[in-house]
């Protein structure tokens, strides 16, 4: 009878101290905002963690958060990253989000017909990217990204990424690059029989070129096919795009017919067949296009003016094309 009134109390206290930590683990956790902010760093421990989520507005004691975690037998599995806590978030839901590595992401969307040059220049603007390549060289960059030797031009697939807030802008790019080559690869297998292109790099430099070159979606197939037929003939392909990417900082908007007439390894009018890299990154259709072009026997095409244009299969066509639609005779 002595012992049960010794243990009393404390199995009251016992009880008692549950209660008030079942109040807390459920109760939503008090904050400055409507919606904090809060960086796992990478090998955080939980007192580390509970400290973050404290300084980035929520109220409460980091001690107690860190003894949570804790005792959870969780704490080894949150993962580093960004996080948007609600203002609902209690304790338990707290500790859900950061293990389960729901992270607040940011987003930056890389263009169809982009250079590595803007690739770049876009990654550098990017929210809460960090620019770790900004001092590297374009190879150094490649290196970086595990391909080292590989000309970067054409090598990323156009699209919108997104990655966790104050992640490095070489995951960005490393993610992009292998997008590319899975894209590329899934193109070649479609090639026709009678592509002239003999490697999945040709196809690459060819989509470039479509990219560059097509200005209605719908005509992509057509100008594939007008760049095809004069590779199979062993025509110049003559293409203003390749001209202009092999001025580089010299391009001033304005092409020249000295610009034409200048010999550089880019120049589709002084030199037959494709240029020896790509010179945009193209998307899907157009990697398709290139190793799909229309069943066409066009070997021209002029601008219309209204962004379409016409083909032509005789050069006789073509000449009566471009004074229709560019000397308006």
């Amino acid at each position: 009878m002595k012992l049960w009134r010794l243990l009393l109390p404390l199995l009251l206290g016992v009880a008692a101290l549950a209660g008030v930590a079942t109040w807390w683990l459920h109760r939503p956790l008090s904050m400055t905002s409507e919606t904090i902010e809060v960086s796992v760093e990478p090998g955080a421990n939980a007192r580390d963690v509970a400290q973050a989520c404290v300084a980035a507005g929520v109220q409460t004691s980091p001690l107690l958060l860190s003894q949570w975690f804790r005792w959870s037998g969780q704490a080894r599995r949150i993962r580093a990253g960004t996080y948007a806590i609600p203002k609902t978030t209690n304790p338990i839901s707290l500790l859900e989000l950061l293990v389960r590595g729901e992270e607040k992401l940011a987003r930056v969307r890389l263009l169809e017909g982009w250079t590595f040059h803007q690739f770049r220049a876009e990654l550098a603007m990017a929210e809460a990217l960090k620019p770790t390549t900004a001092r590297l060289s374009d190879q150094e960059v490649m290196t970086l990204i595990g391909a080292p030797g590989v000309v970067p031009e054409g090598r990323f697939f156009p699209d919108t990424y997104s990655y966790g807030r104050g992640s490095h802008d070489h995951v960005v790019l490393r993610q992009a690059y292998r997008a590319m080559q899975e894209r590329l690869e899934a193109a070649w297998k479609e090639r026709l029989p009678t592509s002239p292109l003999r490697t999945p790099d040709e196809a690459l430099i060819l989509a470039s070129i479509i990219e560059k070159e097509t200005g209605a979606a719908s005509e992509r197939g057509l100008v594939a096919a007008v760049f095809s037929n004069r590779l199979r003939i062993g025509m110049p392909l003559q293409t203003d795009p390749t001209v202009i990417y092999g001025l580089g900082n010299k391009f001033d908007g304005n092409l020249r017919k000295r610009d034409l007439l200048t010999d550089t390894p880019y120049n589709t009018y002084t030199r037959g067949g494709l240029p020896p890299t790509p010179i945009a990154m193209p998307g899907k259709n157009s990697l398709l296009a290139a190793v799909r072009p229309d069943p066409a026997g066009a070997i021209y095409f002029v601008a219309r003016g209204d962004g379409t244009s016409q083909f032509s299969e005789t050069l006789a066509e073509h000449n009566r094309a471009v004074n229709k639609y560019q000397r308006r005779r």
